[in-house]
């Protein structure tokens, strides 16, 4: 697998030849914050999230792999939407953490996770969007809080063939859908958050999962890295086991699932909390093959000493062959591997640090 990777960075959109045969280009935005970008898998058009702060949140697309880029809408609280508690503000979106595609049968679907915890959709490439209510007035909503930010956010969108929607709130725990948003269940069953009170810690509805990834060709199966440790589901994420053992430390952001087999996931371990580096400064990947039972820690072509590399939530991701992987790191370094993380050989040390990895492929 040759081909590129887009890197959504704090400082402009890049394109990473996978091969090494080229140095990283800029694409757009050089100098701005990219929070998410996404290839639409049915027309190859790129996404890209902007953070520009005080300039608030921006969205461009383009249908010429970066060549152009077209300003669009970005999502947005209707206009005389309520503040939840008198006195305060009317909510607006001040980051786009995360974009996702439609299923087979909706080639102009996006899904955009916002903070705070809105799910927006757009059923024409972005020209128009509309916020989910169905989710934005669940009751509990106003039990959810920031897990790093001051307000809560959603950073997992996974659609699945059949039209399932599982998506990941920090902190407000696993949400699904079985009818296209137009209902949610709140799942999670099994998730402990140890950073609550004892009679709380089980509570589906203020859970930390920093990242959900499913199976593509076996969505029941769920895999989740927790501010608290590892999860498995394996009836769509309505429940989780805890994978006790996992390496280093079974602390991190990012995991990805292998597309075909549900019982291969990697994770990107760290000391947790409010150290965030590399345990021992050793920087590794874990990967189980058992559905979590074995890990392996994966660090050929990884730095083994004084390593201060964090991968974020999206900085992680897995090649549809299931054996081509990339990360990038907050020390701004890019990897590869074709052979399911066993190996690794860093393409770039010298972009901004990564929010996003994602592999794309050029017209």
């Amino acid at each position: 697998m040759g081909g590129f990777l887009m890197a959504a960075t704090r400082k402009g959109l890049f394109d990473v030849d996978c091969d090494g045969a080229a140095q990283p280009r800029c694409i757009g935005f050089l100098g701005d914050p990219v929070s998410a970008v996404l290839q639409n898998g049915h027309d190859g058009a790129l996404y890209a999230a902007l953070n520009l702060g005080h300039f608030g949140v921006k969205l461009h697309r383009s249908d010429d792999f970066g060549q152009t880029w077209t300003e669009l809408p970005a999502p947005a609280f209707p206009v005389g939407i309520a503040a939840d508690k008198e006195g305060e503000k009317a909510p607006s979106v001040s980051l786009i953490w995360t974009l996702a595609g439609g299923g087979p049968e909706q080639p102009k679907r996006l899904w955009a996770g916002t903070i705070p915890g809105a799910l927006f959709r757009s059923d024409d490439r972005g020209e128009t969007w509309h916020l989910v209510e169905s989710l934005w007035n669940q009751p509990s909503r106003t039990e959810w809080f920031g897990g790093g930010y001051d307000d809560p956010g959603i950073h997992s969108i996974n659609v699945d063939d059949n039209g399932r929607i599982v998506i990941g709130i920090s902190c407000g725990g696993v949400w699904i859908s079985e009818d296209d948003g137009a209902s949610w269940t709140l799942g999670g069953k099994g998730l402990a958050a140890t950073y609550m009170p004892p009679d709380r810690q089980d509570d589906p509805t203020i859970q930390d999962p920093h990242r959900l990834a499913v199976c593509q060709d076996a969505p029941d199966t769920v895999w989740c890295q927790h501010h608290c440790g590892i999860f498995r589901s394996d009836d769509g994420g309505r429940s989780f086991v805890e994978i006790k053992q996992a390496g280093p430390s079974t602390f991190g952001f990012a995991v990805a699932v292998h597309p075909k087999d549900p019982k291969t996931a990697w994770f990107v371990p760290a000391v947790k909390d409010e150290c965030r580096v590399p345990v021992e400064g050793r920087f590794v990947v874990t990967r189980t093959r058992d559905g979590g039972k074995t890990f392996d820690s994966l660090s050929a072509g990884l730095p083994q000493e004084d390593a201060y590399d964090l991968v974020y939530r999206h900085a992680l991701t897995v090649g549809a062959d299931g054996k081509h992987l990339a990360m990038g790191s907050t020390t701004g370094a890019v990897w590869f591997s074709k052979d399911g993380a066993q190996s690794w050989r860093m393409l770039t040390a010298h972009l901004p640090p990564v929010a996003q990895v994602c592999f794309a492929d050029a017209p």
